[in-house]
């Protein structure tokens, strides 16, 4: 990679951040926010994301930014209100600013016209004050004419003076290697006003001894704008360090006597090549009264380091594993060195593991926040009014998950904007609010994550679901169907409930592409839904992909591994406390409730189902649904973590089956996903054991 492509990765990254500081602005204006620092934290975010958009002549991207800061510009002099259509249209922009980014940064071809519309709107905005402006102006005017009209003499009505500045531009060699180029900046200083530019050449040396990597050129800028001293500088702002710059206000202070005023001490002039860039572009916090806040400090990494640096811990974990095993078929006498030696590296290893971890996980903030933007362009395709509320934002997760959750949230925010939300009119009649919610959370739920994407619409039709279902041949006529797996029918290939095409649905795919993208994580979709309130997606997940602690069990004489997240209490039972439901099914009573069994042996098809029940191992789990079951098992073995195997590349989806792994003494064991299989074992009917007594007969 060339040192300019490292460079534009370096924007693109710092981008990411500007964007996510842009959007959290924003979101504190419309809940009432009048701190003059947010908007200015906004102004700062957009304009610095012109800057590097400008080094890296992305003329779309600058352009469309530059119009923004100007609306913003005039919103932090308090010139307008950022309330309304306006905060609306602001947002807007910032959607669209994040999609010439994301357009820019993936090097895919963007069609520019469709930025007009919204800068026609941003134009207008400030159009608006300027005419505000003029008829303020006009009224003035008229007032000269009354009876006592006053003698204004030279004052302008129209705002502030304009200052003639003089500036000294001197690049240093940093500035090119950065990437940058003088010829942008000039052109963006010389956009404030009337400049007349003038290039120091004194210090090009004989073409033979130039130093390409050298800085040879200066330039003398004379403006004449009504812009501050700091507009000017934050013109400098994105190469801050990486210049020499100087900029005298000649006539600051006009005086109606002509009299020389007295050079203020800001006005003179002050050459500084600031402190060199921070890490990233954040605004940082302004000292308090007790003392200067302290800001972290942060590195960037590419992932590819770090992704190694997880796979040699779980190389150590099943090292670990394996001299564990090893002192065990040794039988070295409890309580001595090597055990205690053993127990500490242990401990250092997940202490390690957990550090690891800490490092990928990542808010899923800017998810949340691409996941709004989408709804929000989505209701704008359909002409449907609405906002999204969001809650957990700082909920932490693996990155890998949150870049592979990335497509079936947006399948599930579009479906809910397009069938979950009803048109405005429909929602008025239903004595709703006209504008639809959509609501996005995130929280962690016992070692996993659960995200819920929840609408506020019709809830699903099940009549109509049903009959398409049937209509396409994905369920039988005279098929017994409960509430819920009505609901689920909308997950099965090739269902779709539109009736003709659009840009947000109706081609035949969708949900079934969402669950399966969620089952290859690891985690589970579940639908609940009323009529008339609305539908809600819930999806859980785990918190990583790549270790997790596990329970070593045996069931038909293969070992296999059961997450301890999903384990609430193992007991031993006796054969008069199961009881028989119907034909095949089995129960068990604890502590006055009854959960249904499972024989995990017979649901992976490893045996046939057990004779008796009497002194068997049960496990009782509960799924990511909130469905309990007691797991009929051949005994346990161990509790120790585990490295996770993915099997998916290799071989598909495994029913009843979520990853694999590696045990110390070198053999693969199955990780069990406990939900599928009591999905799977309560729609196949299997039996727990052959010989339990009936239900009836046995209260």
């Amino acid at each position: 990679m060339s040192k300019t492509d490292e460079l534009r990765a370096v924007f693109f990254q710092e981008s990411e951040d500007l964007l996510e500081g842009l959007n959290d602005g924003l979101e504190a204006m419309a809940a009432g926010d009048n701190d003059p620092e947010t908007v200015n934290a906004v102004f700062r975010a957009v304009h610095s994301i012109k800057g590097g958009a400008g080094a890296f002549a992305l003329e779309g991207v600058v352009r469309f930014a530059h119009r923004y800061e100007s609306v913003l510009d005039v919103i932090r002099n308090g010139e307008l209100a950022a309330e309304g259509t306006t905060l609306d249209t602001l947002t807007r922009a910032a959607d669209h600013l994040a999609a010439l980014v994301e357009a820019a940064r993936d090097e895919l071809a963007v069609d520019f016209d469709d930025s007009e519309p919204l800068i026609a709107e941003l134009r207008l905005l400030t159009e608006a004050e300027e005419a505000e402006a003029a008829e303020a102006e006009a009224e003035g005017e008229a007032f000269e004419f009354a009876p006592m009209a006053l003698d204004l003499g030279d004052l302008d009505p129209g705002g502030a003076a304009e200052i003639t500045y003089r500036i000294r531009f001197a690049p240093l060699p940093a500035l090119y290697a950065s990437g940058n180029d003088a010829t942008f900046l000039l052109r963006d200083l010389c956009a404030l006003g009337e400049a007349t530019v003038g290039c120091d050449l004194s210090a090009l040396p004989p073409f033979e001894t130039l130093d390409p990597e050298a800085a040879y050129l200066n330039w003398d800028i004379e403006l004449r704008s009504d812009a501050s001293e700091t507009a000017l500088r934050e013109v400098f702002e994105f190469v801050e360090g990486l210049c020499e710059l100087s900029i005298e206000a000649v006539d600051a202070v006009p005086d109606a006597a002509a009299a020389p005023p007295e050079p203020p001490p800001e006005a003179a002039a002050e050459t500084r090549p600031a402190a060199a860039p921070q890490p990233d572009r954040a605004p940082q916090p302004e000292p308090s009264a007790s003392g200067a806040k302290k800001v972290a400090s942060t590195i960037r990494v590419e992932l590819h380091r770090i992704d190694r640096m997880i796979n040699l811990v779980g190389e150590l974990v099943i090292n670990q594993a394996m001299l564990s095993q090893g002192i065990k078929r040794a039988q070295i006498a409890e309580g001595g060195d090597i055990e205690l030696g053993l127990e500490e590296l242990r401990t250092l290893t997940r202490q390690l593991q957990d550090s690891v971890m800490a490092i990928r996980a990542q808010p899923v903030k800017a998810l949340f926040q691409r996941m709004s933007r989408i709804a929000r362009e989505a209701g704008s395709d359909v002409g449907k009014a609405l906002h999204v509320v969001t809650e957990g934002a700082a909920t932490e997760i693996d990155k890998t998950v949150i870049e592979k959750l990335a497509d079936p949230l947006t399948h599930m925010i579009r479906n809910a904007v397009d069938h979950g939300l009803e048109p405005a009119d429909d929602r008025i009649a239903a004595g709703k609010d006209p504008t639809g919610t959509i609501r996005l959370s995130a929280a962690h739920l016992s070692g996993r994550v659960q995200i819920e994407i929840a609408d506020d619409g019709g809830g699903i039709d099940r009549d109509r679901v049903r009959q398409i279902a049937e209509d396409k041949g994905l369920v039988a006529a005279d098929a017994q169907l409960t509430p819920a797996e009505v609901d689920n029918l909308i997950f099965l290939p090739g269902f779709s409930t539109a009736a003709t095409l659009s840009n947000l649905s109706g081609r035949g795919v969708g949900m079934d592409v969402v669950k399966r993208s969620i089952q290859s994580l690891g985690g589970r979709v579940s639908i609940t839904s009323q009529a008339g309130q609305g539908s809600r997606f819930t999806i859980v997940l785990p918190l990583t992909l790549a270790v997790l602690d596990g329970m070593i069990i045996e069931v038909g004489g293969q070992t296999v591994v059961v997450p301890i997240s999903a384990i609430v209490e193992t007991m031993r039972l006796d054969a008069a406390q199961v009881f028989q439901v119907g034909t095949g099914s089995y129960v068990v009573r604890i502590r006055g409730s009854y959960v249904p069994i499972v024989d995990v042996g017979a649901a992976l098809g490893y045996r046939p189902p057990l004779d008796d029940a009497a002194g068997r191992v049960f496990l009782l789990v509960e799924t990511t649904e909130g469905l309990r079951a007691a797991l009929l098992i051949d005994a346990i073995h161990d509790q120790r973590q585990v490295v996770i195997k993915g099997l998916e590349e290799n071989y598909g989806q495994v029913p009843g089956v979520a990853a694999a792994t590696i045990l110390g003494d070198g053999r693969i064991a199955l990780i069990l996903d406990p939900s599928a299989i009591v999905g799977t074992a309560g729609a196949a009917g299997e039996p727990a054991c052959q010989n339990a007594p009936p239900l009836a007969a046995a209260e």
